[in-house]
């Protein structure tokens, strides 16, 4: 089950799956992290690019990478992973970094389109599909 976008699925929903049992109870509060985290990072992208501060998008866009990628959102961190490579490159030949400016343009975009898919797949409030010819829990009509 994954859901497509132009470039493919924001989710692997295998990753998050085993994402899932592997952090077990610490689920829940490593997501909100991985948004506290997240927020940071695209801010701090988007202020280097503005500054035209290639050494400064290393980290957070190597941070925003790494996190995405341990919940499955793909599309989300090969951006992040699109931004760090081009930021390294930029400051090992001392250039500017506006060879990331696309990737940069949509990332608070896809961050938030990716947490919101996120979070609504793990609410514990979110509304389950019955199995066929059930109805879930609490369903009254």
């Amino acid at each position: 089950m994954a859901v497509a976008t132009s470039g493919g699925s924001l989710i692997d929903w295998n990753m998050l799956a085993a994402a899932r049992i592997e952090l077990g109870a610490n689920f829940v509060r490593i997501l909100g992290y991985f948004r506290e985290d997240g927020e940071k990072s695209v801010a701090a992208i988007e202020a280097a690019m503005r500054a035209g501060d290639a050494a400064a998008l290393v980290i957070p866009a190597h941070t925003l990478k790494g996190e995405s990628a341990q919940f499955g959102a793909e599309q989300l961190s090969a951006a992040a992973e699109a931004i760090e490579l081009i930021a390294r490159d930029c400051v090992e030949n001392r250039d500017g970094p506006e060879q990331a400016l696309e990737h940069v343009v949509g990332l608070r975009a896809l961050f938030q389109e990716t947490l919101t898919l996120l979070e609504r797949e793990t609410s514990p409030l979110m509304e389950r599909r019955p199995a066929f010819g059930k109805r879930a829990a609490g369903d009254l009509r």
